[in-house]
């Protein structure tokens, strides 16, 4: 029995050695076939098997295989414990890809997203991403869209937006396009544009509250009684109350579109100054610097910014109270007609959906005047 252990013993020791041999010479084939092996225990790993299918695609020219398996890294990057840094250069790569493939709406996106964290991309990579979001924008319509209240479903074109949020920075094909955004207990709110390709569209959404169940007017109040042609009252000569109401809606919505819109682009101008405050102060930058007799040239570009800045906010405070003077007086008509007329004037629904596009604004009035 003891001679047979033994003899179990020496076999295992000498099978050993060749065994570990084998693995390593394995191990060594590998290597030497694929200049992206990773001797990481990760390689077994979702992100790093696409990362390396979609390295070695790019290096042959094979964009399009590179583009899926890069696009299915960032997918599982989203979903598994990946940092900023990683996930931020997988959606570089993958949208040079696009951009070679001439899919530019897609690589802006990708692009956009990779530079919301440019400290972390390594080499010159950082470059290429903002001389490819530039060409990429050349080509698609930057829309940037507001929605009140910021928790509302944004749909553009029938597809769904990600996550809500207040504001949206969007990547579209030119053309026409819809938005619409909704809420329960709020209505519906629709508006239609048209974008050029390489210019910048804004839009502002507001959802209002909707309307109480068993307000007056609304189904459920009761019986109607009709009336008699014969015993019906002589119609008395009618106001030109429609067409001031008409009128009154449009300066009214007209003023706070474009108000919406001069707001917009103010905070536009300021985000910009923000960021390259933060850049001017790397750079040692003070408060004071501007006021040196020997400013920097850049001080009267900020100047310049600060201006237009200011103007816009300016101008788009006026429209809104312009549009919120037209607006009451519009809704004060409504009142003023019962105690005019001595009758209860008529009850109609009116949805006022304005309708902007990169040079003017404009509304569609529905319902019963």
């Amino acid at each position: 029995m003891k001679d047979t252990q033994g003899g179990v013993r020496h076999a295992l020791c000498a099978f050993m050695p060749c065994f570990l041999m084998g693995v390593a010479a394995v191990e060594g084939v590998a290597s030497a076939s694929d200049p992206h092996a990773v001797s990481d225990p990760r390689e077994t790993s979702t992100v790093a098997s696409s990362l390396r299918r979609a390295r070695q695609a790019r290096d042959a020219g094979r964009w399009v295989e590179a583009e899926v398996a890069y696009e299915a890294a960032l997918t599982a990057a989203d979903a598994a414990w990946t940092t900023d840094a990683e996930r931020a250069e997988i959606a570089a790569e993958l949208g040079l890809c696009e951009l070679a493939l001439g899919r530019y709406r897609d690589a802006a996106d990708h692009l956009a997203q990779s530079l919301r964290h440019r400290d972390a991309l390594r080499g010159g990579l950082a470059e290429r991403v903002e001389e490819g979001l530039k060409k990429a924008e050349s080509r698609v319509v930057t829309f940037y869209l507001g929605v009140s209240p910021p928790d509302a479903e944004v749909f553009v074109d029938g597809k769904a937006v990600r996550r809500p949020a207040p504001t949206y920075e969007l990547f579209l094909e030119p053309g026409q396009h819809t938005v619409r955004a909704r809420l329960t207990g709020h209505t519906e709110a629709v508006s239609a544009f048209e974008g050029e390709a390489g210019k910048d569209s804004s839009l502002t959404l507001k959802l209002p509250r909707a309307p109480e169940h068993g307000a007056p007017g609304a189904a459920g109040a009761g019986p109607v009684r009709a009336v008699d042609p014969a015993t019906r009252p002589a119609a008395r000569a009618a106001l030109p109350l429609t067409e001031l109401r008409i009128g009154g809606a449009a300066l009214a919505t007209a003023a706070l579109a474009a108000g919406t819109v001069f707001l917009l682009r103010a905070e536009v101008i300021d985000g910009n100054m923000a960021e390259r405050e933060v850049v001017f102060r790397g750079q040692g930058w003070t408060p004071t610097t501007c006021w040196w007799p020997n400013a920097p040239s850049a001080c009267t570009e900020i100047r310049n910014d600060l201006a237009e800045r200011d103007l816009f906010a300016t101008i788009g405070s006026v429209a809104l109270a312009t549009g919120a003077v037209f607006g009451v007086a519009t809704a004060a008509s409504f009142v003023a007609e019962g105690w005019i007329l001595r009758e209860t004037p008529v009850r109609g629904g009116v949805q006022v959906v304005p309708s902007a596009t990169g040079t003017q604004a404009g509304l569609v009035l529905q319902g019963v005047w």
